[in-house]
Formats: structure tokens, C-alpha cells, sequence
């Protein structure tokens, strides 16, 4: 299975928060699914650790590249096929970031790791509980 995972999933899984799935952290624990991180995630993560709203106990860069190597995370890049759908979609979420995953989802025909229940707004296979 290929996942992509909502920047707060990857931050509840790093921390351990206890809103985290517990069939989210099997998927991502099983070796034989590919965990996707989109690279505004990181973005979004490095903006937040900027204003201080996510401690990490490393610059963003190291962890990140951390993180993909010990949980075998890849990094999805953006492409202009992605930007361009992110211009079709409707309104019914106005987060730039979670468009951007939204329209990922779309154009890559891969399911999202996420809390939001605002997705299911969209034609996106939304996995959580």
C-alpha cells in the first residue's frame, strides 16, 4: 500500500500523541508499504518550527532526513500537474497545504493519513480509523 501522510500525522507519530491511529502507525510500521511525505509537509513543519508552535529536538533538515531514513519514509516532490489541479478543486478547504495533499492524492491516485474529516469533501480515499 502507498500513503500519504497529513503533516499532523506525521507529527503525532513522531511524538507519540495519543490522538494518533492506531491503524494509521501499523500502516506506516509495515516495511511493505511505501509512506509518502509531500515536501510542503516539510515546509509547513519548518514554518511551524520557526514560530515555535513544534519543538524538535534537531534542525528540520536533519530530522527530516532522519525520519526518512529510519521509517523508510519518501518524499513526494510538487509537481505543476499538482499545482494545477489545486486550481480546480472546490473550496470546501482553504488550508494551501491540505490542498496541495488533496490534489497529490488526486493526481497520484494514492489514499491520505489524516485526522481531517474535511477531505472527504473531496475524491480522495481518506484513512484513519
Amino acid at each position: 500500500m502507498r500513503l500519504l501522510l497529513d503533516s499532523h500525522t506525521l507529527i503525532w507519530f513522531f511524538i507519540g500523541d495519543r490522538r494518533f491511529s492506531d491503524k494509521i502507525r501499523v500502516i506506516i510500521e509495515d516495511d511493505s508499504n511505501e509512506k509518502v511525505i509531500n515536501t510542503a509537509s516539510v515546509w509547513e513543519l519548518s514554518i511551524k518550527q520557526s514560530i515555535s508552535k513544534l519543538t524538535l529536538s534537531l534542525p528540520i533538515k536533519t530530522f527530516i532526513e532522519q525520519q526518512l531514513s529510519l521509517n523508510d519514509f519518501k518524499l513526494l516532490n510538487i509537481t505543476l500537474e499538482h499545482i494545477n489541479c489545486t486550481a480546480t478543486l472546490p473550496l470546501h478547504h482553504r488550508d494551501p497545504f491540505d490542498k496541495l495533499l488533496i490534489a497529490q492524492a488526486i493526481i497520484e491516485n494514492i489514499p491520505i493519513a489524516s485526522a481531517d474529516s474535511a477531505f472527504d469533501n473531496y475524491s480522495v480515499e481518506r484513512i484513519w480509523q
